[in-house]
């Protein structure tokens, strides 16, 4: 490349560098103290100058009872986020775009749309005023059918649910107006050569809709494999208590747990390179997979 060419494109290199600076210094700078994962840390001592522990810590994660439990909850709950997540906004979008009044289909999208602006924490108080057993709205509408009222965030076997449905609603939204957008893309004249064929509608979504729509599908399904062990955390701490440890308690939780309230910090750090090493190995067979089934590459 000449030096011309070069000089000419020195700006769009200078844009990057500020957001690079902050890649550099808020995501890859902190991974220094990963190091604490393999040391009895003692704060007064500084990351270098605790004593060194090895693999103690792991040791000691792997030992504990509710490790497995914990592992088990996240996955579960992380899975069903994803199905769910994957096809609830799918049906949305095929759904409005059947819908011919553009009006009610933008009023629609708006308000679906409003949820994922609301904080967990907003979102918390609002859930458990309406799950509440005593005078939520739900309990209310139950009982005029004779249903004993259901303590949603309080019982083990409904907990799970209830935040893969609250996590549904609150993102399909966003979702949805991505896949929409991917649905202006198709080309029309595959919707003409169809309704010559003798299609209709659902033989139109099932043979040009849905196969236009497949790179955006992968695409989002490929970025969210990587977040198996992601369950929500803003979520999931805003809305369990220890009566549903049993099926909410997440990595991210306990992390927060046994790091921040009973600080140790080498035990907490060696979870999270644990959860963050198992991440990487994850989207990267989901990149393989979506390059293998359906030729789409990232970069």
């Amino acid at each position: 490349m000449s030096w011309k060419k070069k000089s000419e494109r020195l700006p769009l290199h200078l844009m990057i560098l500020p957001g690079l600076v902050l890649v550099v210094v808020y995501c890859y700078g902190p991974m220094l103290g990963l190091v604490i994962a393999f040391e009895k840390f003692v704060p007064a001592r500084g990351i270098f100058h605790s004593k060194w522990a090895g693999l103690d810590n792991f040791r000691y994660v792997l030992e504990m009872p509710e490790s497995s439990r914990i592992i088990i909850n996240t996955v579960l709950i992380a899975l069903m986020k994803i199905v769910v997540g994957l096809v609830a906004p799918i049906v949305t979008a095929l759904l409005l775009n059947e819908v011919r009044k553009e009006v009610f289909k933008r009023g629609i999208q708006t308000v679906i749309y409003l949820p994922h602006f609301l904080s967990w924490i907003i979102l918390g108080g609002i859930l458990i005023d309406i799950l509440s057993p005593t005078d939520g709205i739900v309990n209310q509408v139950l009982g005029w059918f004779g249903i004993q009222p259901i303590y949603f965030l309080g019982d083990n076997g409904w907990f799970r649910y209830v935040l893969v449905a609250t996590d549904t609603w609150k993102e399909f939204g966003f979702n949805t107006i991505v896949y929409l957008a991917a649905l202006t893309s198709i080309n029309p004249s595959l919707y003409e050569a169809a309704i010559v064929d003798g299609a209709g509608r659902w033989k139109q979504t099932q043979h040009v809709t849905l196969p236009g729509m497949m790179p955006i599908i992968v695409l989002l399904t490929t970025l969210s494999l990587g977040n198996v062990l992601n369950a929500g955390f803003d979520q999931v701490f805003n809305l369990y208590s220890p009566q549903v440890y049993e099926s909410g308690d997440i990595i991210d939780t306990f992390v927060y747990r046994i790091g921040l309230v009973d600080s140790q910090f080498g035990v907490a750090t060696a979870v999270g390179v644990f959860k963050s090493v198992v991440s990487l190995i994850f989207i990267s067979a989901s990149y393989y997979l979506a390059y293998r089934f359906a030729k789409y590459r990232i970069f």
